[in-house]
């Protein structure tokens, strides 16, 4: 029984309003249902104007506002329960610039867990290199890392480099080779999340730790400078593209082994696996345009480009992955 109507509507309405400003935007949108969350909330706000009608219908209700509740309501059932099929055309720049960052964004936590895995692998790779030289044998996957110290492989790279012509016809290959090798790694860092998530850490570690291993002996041997002109240009790009690799791989192993959640596996994993397709997505175009920079500019060294011009290339390279990810569709997200 309702007994002060006044009181009641007040507390009710803005809820009912939520409900018609969300299905306003469904209307717009259909695939806003798509997000688990979002769908949840509609439905919890249709349920209590449902509730609410029924309160209404059973007292002596001001005939204008029962038709409106009652509309409101029809509304969202007509929504909810649709079986229309929505097909929208694929839209590839809207996906780069808004869907893909936004999704990174969404999942951020995953991406600092792949960023700490690999400076923790990082930094023991550093030490165990500095504790006993020879190590690299046993961390390096790179036989010519072994071979010769870094100050010889420099004189190497910058002599070949002088011979004009010398790399002409190769670049192609070389880029697929890398385009190949490094979207493999990138999979294989999403793919051994079903392994929860394990084999993901395991992976992210070893890069870190043959990149902290390689870092120090350059570093150790004064090649600092050829170091980062080296390493700048495409790892700006393809470093992050495997750290967000990672964050897809722990994604999925989150999503296998369902912390903070009483869902079951099936409906964590149909609410994730969009994600996990938008990450690789976007990691594959990151890995392909470092495979290109690193065969066209990376493998060019002085006195045929200049390190400080490859040393700028690569800051500026990372400034606009930095705003791609971090604030591109920042504004339909909020609109959203």
């Amino acid at each position: 029984m309702l007994h002060d109507l006044a009181r009641f509507v007040k507390q009710e309405r803005p809820y009912w309003e939520e409900l018609e400003a969300s299905l306003n935007k469904v209307a717009l949108n259909p695939h806003n249902l798509s997000d688990l969350e979002k769908s949840r909330h509609l439905l919890a706000l249709f349920q209590r104007a449902c509730a609410g009608l029924s309160r209404l219908g059973n007292a002596s209700a001001e005939p204008e506002l029962y038709n409106y509740l009652e509309a409101l309501v029809a509304r969202g059932y007509a929504e909810i329960h649709s079986t229309r099929v929505t097909h929208s055309r694929f839209r590839p720049m809207r996906w780069l610039l808004s869907v893909f960052p936004q999704t990174f964004r969404k999942h951020l936590w995953a991406f600092h867990l792949s960023l700490a895995i690999t400076l923790i692998g990082s930094a023991l790779g550093a030490l165990l290199i500095s504790l006993d030289p020879h190590a690299m044998a046993a961390i390096s996957p790179f036989p010519h890392t072994v071979e010769l110290t870094p100050s010889e492989r420099v004189a190497e790279e910058e002599k070949s480099a002088s011979k004009v012509g010398a790399l002409e016809g190769h670049q192609s290959t070389f880029s697929a080779q890398l385009m190949a090798n490094n979207i493999g790694v990138s999979f294989k860092a999403l793919a051994l999340g079903i392994t929860w998530g394990i084999g993901t850490v395991i992976l992210l570690f070893y890069n870190g730790a043959v990149l902290g291993a390689v870092a120090l002996d350059y570093i150790a041997d004064g090649q600092v400078v050829f170091l980062v002109a080296w390493l700048l240009p495409h790892g700006s790009w393809e470093i992050p593209a495997i750290l967000i690799a990672g964050q897809a791989g722990l994604l999925l192993g989150r999503a296998l082994i369902g912390w903070g959640t009483r869902e079951g596996m099936r409906t964590r994993l149909r609410s994730v696996v969009p994600d996990l397709a938008t990450l690789v997505g976007g990691v594959s175009i990151m890995l392909v345009w470092a495979g290109i920079i690193e065969s066209f500019l990376s493998q060019y060294h002085h006195p045929i480009v200049p390190y400080w011009a490859k040393i700028a290339f690569g800051v500026l390279q990372l400034v606009v992955l930095m705003i791609w990810l971090f604030l591109a569709g920042r504004k339909s997200q909020t609109k959203e």
